[in-house]
């Protein structure tokens, strides 16, 4: 089941742009390895869940996954060979908005060749560009 909002304060929201780089969401917090973005964009709740179904089958549930992101933002489009005007589409999907330098996805738990394997299964799913990075221990 895609992720989607409980409730929203408003049903069709503009596009809007994406600036600048994540200044939250940037390391890797919760687990060992995780996938971190190089470039702006959006992300699918059905890409999310396919990522997420690649890894687990992949670490056969062995280990911990974070899924630090949620699509918040709908994004409607209109019905094929329709005619101009009339309004705005109906909400069809939930995004959820990237900025370079967001962790996507952590794994934990597992020896770090499993974790890259896993999480390069999940970056072949996701649309954007994406580069694997490691817990910085402060020794």
């Amino acid at each position: 089941m895609p992720l989607m909002p409980k409730r929203i304060q408003h049903r069709k929201t503009q596009r809007g742009r994406i600036k600048g780089k994540a200044r939250r969401g940037n390391t890797v917090a919760f687990g060992d390895s995780g996938l971190q973005s190089l470039e702006p964009g959006w992300i699918t709740a059905r890409q999310l869940e396919a990522a997420r179904v690649a890894i687990s089958h992949f670490l056969a549930r062995e280990g911990r996954l974070w899924i630090r992101i949620f699509p918040h933002k709908s994004t409607t489009s209109r019905p094929a060979e329709s005619r101009m005007g009339k309004g705005k589409g109906e909400p069809e999907q939930w995004v959820a908005r990237i900025k370079p330098g967001t962790v996507v996805i952590e794994v934990g738990g597992v020896p770090e060749d499993l974790a890259v394997q896993a999480l390069n299964r999940a970056a072949h799913k996701l649309p954007l560009r994406m580069k694997m990075v490691h817990r910085r221990h402060a020794w």
